[in-house]
C-alpha cells in the first residue's frame, strides 16, 4: 500500500471538494442511522396503540413522514457525495494520465527501445483506471461504511449491549478472511495486468505490421499466436475471478451468522419480556445496515489491492529519472545557436551493449558547411548524429555546439534549432499540412507550400483530391516510402533550423528527385549546417567534407575527389555503385 502514498499530492489538489464530500457522507449517515431508531419506536407505539385502541391515522402519518423525510435527506446527501468524491476521482484520473504521458515524453530514446509499446498502453489504460477506483469508490465507500458501522454499533449498544456483542462474534473472522484473500487478489491482479501488457503488445504489433503479415501470408499464424496469448489472459482473469468470487459468499455467510444469532437470542428476550418487539425490529434493521459495510469492506479491500498493484507499476515509471534533461550545469541564458559542431575524443556506448559504438571521434563541422557520413551498415552513423540533438548522451569526451558544451545548452533550445529527419520516417494520423507544420505551429500556408516545393512533395500533393488537407493513415500508411521521406524533409526544413540532419532520408526517392532536392536545399541551408547520412555516393559527393565510419571510428575523411584517390572504403563503395549503374543501363 506504500505505493498509494504517491496519490497524496493529487488528493491535496482537490482537498476542498473532498472535505465537502466527506461532510455529505456524515450527514447522509446521520439520517440513515436515525431511521431504524424511529422505526423501532413506531412499532412499539403501534403495538401499544393497538392494545389500548388509541392508535390514530395522524400517528401513522407522522412516523411514515419521518421515515420518508429522513430517507430523502439521506438520498440527497448521497447524491452530493457522488458528485464530489466520484467527480474528483475522474479529475485525478485525468491529471494522472496527463502526468504519465508528460513524464513518458521526457524519457530518453533508449527507454522506448527497451519497453514494449503495449506495456505502456496497459499502464495508460487499465492501471490508471484501477488507481481511479482507489481515489473514487475507494475513498467514498470506506468513509460511508465506517460511519454507518460506528453509528449503528453505538446505537445497538444503547439498545442491548449483550446482544450486540453476541451478534459481532463472526466479525473478526470477516477481517481475517478479507486480509488473507486481499493478499491473494493483489498477486493475481498483478499477474493479470502483466499478461494484459503482453496482449496489448501483441495486438499493437499485428495492427502496425498488417502489411508485412499479409505480404508473407501469415494471417493464420498471427491469429493462432494471438489466440494463445488471449487464452493466457483469459486464464489469468479466471484465476483472479475465482479469488474474488470466494470473498462475497464468505461475507454473506459470516453476516448471515450474525443475523441468526440476533433472531434467536433477540427472540428469546422478547418472549421473556426483556426486550420489546420494536427494539428487536430496530436491532434487526441496524444489523441489516451492517451487511453492506461488511461486504463493502471486502470489496474496497479488493479494490485497494488492485489499485496498489497498478500504482506500483505506474510508480516504477514515474520514478524513472530522465537521463537527458536540464540540470544545474544548464545555462538558461543561451537562447539561440549558430550551428558550429565539434566532437572531441567522443566515445559512446548503448546501455547494456557488450562494446562501445563510437570510439575517439574527433570532428569539427564549421557553421554553414555540409558534412556527409558514409560507411557500412552498423558502423555507427545514426548513433553519431543522434548525439547532436541529445537523443543519446556521449559516454565520455566532449561535444560542443558553438564552442559550448552540449550539456550546458537547454535541451529545448538545442532541439529547437535542429531539423531532424530520422532513418525511420514517422508521420501522424493527421493531414499532410499538419504533418509538415508539426514543430512549427505558427507556420502559414505559404511557408508549408514553400517547404513542400523544396522537398519535392508538392507535386504529389497536387494530385491528391484534398491536396494538403488529405488525411494520412496510421504512420502515414497511405503514402509511399519516398513520399513519407519527402514529407518529413519538408517538416524539418520548415523550421529553418541552424542544423539540418538527414539520416538516410533520401534512400526511397529516385536519383533525379534526389538531385533536385539537394539543389533546392543548398539555397535553403546557405549559412546553416547540414549533416547528411547516405549509402548512395551521388547523395554526398557535393558535400564540403565527407567522413567514412567503420566499427565506430573515422577511418577516412576529405572531399569526394580526395577520397576516391585514397582508394579505401569510400572509393570501393563508389566504384561498386558506378558498376551497378552501368549494369542497370544495359
Amino acid at each position: 500500500m506504500n505505493s498509494l502514498k504517491q496519490l497524496i499530492p493529487y488528493l491535496v489538489r482537490y482537498k476542498g471538494t473532498l472535505y465537502f464530500g466527506l461532510f455529505t457522507v456524515v450527514v447522509s449517515n446521520i439520517f440513515t442511522v436515525a431511521t431504524p431508531w424511529f422505526i423501532g419506536k413506531a412499532v412499539d407505539e403501534l403495538k401499544s396503540g393497538l392494545e389500548s385502541g388509541l392508535l390514530s391515522h395522524t400517528d401513522l402519518l407522522w412516523y411514515a413522514g419521518l421515515v420518508v423525510g429522513f430517507a430523502v435527506i439521506a438520498g440527497v446527501m448521497l447524491f452530493l457525495t457522488r458528485q464530489t468524491i466520484i467527480v474528483v476521482s475522474r479529475k485525478i484520473e485525468y491529471d494522472l494520465r496527463n502526468d504519465f504521458l508528460a513524464h513518458i515524453q521526457k524519457l530518453p530514446l533508449s527507454y522506448f527501445q527497451n519497453t514494449p509499446t503495449g506495456d505502456l498502453m496497459a499502464h495508460a489504460t487499465n492501471d490508471i483506471s484501477a488507481v481511479r477506483n482507489v481515489v473514487g469508490p475507494g475513498i467514498m465507500y470506506p468513509a460511508d461504511t465506517l460511519m454507518t458501522l460506528s453509528m449503528s454499533l453505538v446505537l445497538m449498544f444503547v439498545k442491548d449491549w449483550q446482544l450486540t456483542l453476541l451478534a459481532l462474534i463472526p466479525m473478526p473472522f470477516v477481517s481475517y478472511a478479507v486480509y488473507y484473500l486481499g493478499k491473494v487478489i493483489h498477486e493475481k491482479f498483478k499477474d493479470r495486468q502483466e499478461m494484459y501488457s503482453v496482449l496489448t503488445t501483441k495486438a499493437q504489433e499485428n495492427l502496425s505490421g498488417a502489411r508485412v503479415v499479409k505480404a508473407y501470408v501469415r494471417e493464420e499464424y498471427e491469429i493462432e499466436q494471438f489466440r494463445k496469448v488471449s487464452w493466457e489472459y483469459f486464464k489469468k482473469n479466471l484465476v483472479l475471478a475465482k479469488a474474488q468470487s470466494i470473498m462475497w459468499p464468505l461475507m454473506f455467510i459470516l453476516v448471515g451468522l450474525s443475523i441468526i444469532i440476533t433472531i434467536y437470542i433477540g427472540g428469546l428476550k422478547v418472549i421473556h419480556g426483556e426486550m420489546t418487539i420494536g427494539t428487536l425490529t430496530a436491532f434487526m434493521t441496524y444489523l441489516s445496515l451492517l451487511i453492506w459495510p461488511m461486504i463493502a469492506f471486502g470489496w474496497v479491500t479488493n479494490m485497494w489491492q488492485q489499485g496498489s498493484a497498478s500504482m506500483k507499476r505506474l510508480a516504477k515509471i514515474f520514478e524513472t529519472v530522465p537521463a537527458i534533461q536540464n540540470n544545474d550545469e544548464t545555462d538558461h541564458s543561451i537562447t539561440s545557436l549558430e550551428g558550429e559542431i565539434e566532437f572531441k575524443q567522443v566515445n559512446f556506448a548503448h546501455e547494456s551493449a557488450p562494446s562501445g559504438t563510437l570510439h575517439n571521434i574527433d570532428l569539427k563541422i564549421p557553421k554553414g558547411t555540409t558534412l556527409a557520413i558514409v560507411g557500412y551498415t552498423g558502423s555507427g552513423k545514426s548513433s553519431l548524429v543522434n548525439l547532436i540533438p541529445r537523443l543519446y548522451d556521449i559516454t565520455n569526451g566532449q561535444l560542443l555546439i558553438d564552442g559550448i558544451d552540449i550539456r550546458k545548452i537547454p535541451v529545448e533550445v538545442l532541439r529547437k534549432h535542429i531539423g531532424y529527419v530520422p532513418q525511420e520516417t514517422f508521420l501522424f494520423s493527421d493531414s499532410i499540412a499538419e504533418n509538415i507544420r508539426y514543430g512549427y505551429d505558427d507556420a502559414t500556408r505559404e511557408l508549408i507550400h514553400e517547404a513542400a516545393e523544396i522537398s519535392q512533395i508538392a507535386k504529389d500533393v497536387a494530385d491528391f483530391p484534398q491536396g494538403f488537407e488529405t488525411m494520412l493513415g496510421e504512420r502515414g500508411i497511405t503514402l509511399s516510402g519516398g513520399q513519407k521521406q519527402r514529407t518529413s524533409i519538408a517538416r524539418a526544413i520548415l523550421r529553418k533550423p541552424k542544423i539540418l540532419i538527414l539520416d538516410d532520408a533520401l534512400s526511397a526517392v529516385d536519383t533525379y528527385t534526389e538531385e533536385t532536392i539537394l539543389q533546392r536545399l543548398k539555397g535553403v541551408m546557405k549559412g546553416r549546417t547540414s549533416i547528411i547520412i547516405a549509402h548512395r555516393i551521388s547523395t554526398v559527393k557535393e558535400a564540403d567534407n565527407i567522413i567514412v565510419l567503420n566499427d565506430g571510428k573515422i577511418v577516412e575523411q576529405g572531399n569526394h575527389d580526395s577520397l576516391v584517390l585514397l582508394n579505401g572504403i569510400y572509393a570501393g563503395l563508389y566504384k561498386k555503385q558506378l558498376l551497378e549503374r552501368e549494369l542497370e543501363s544495359l
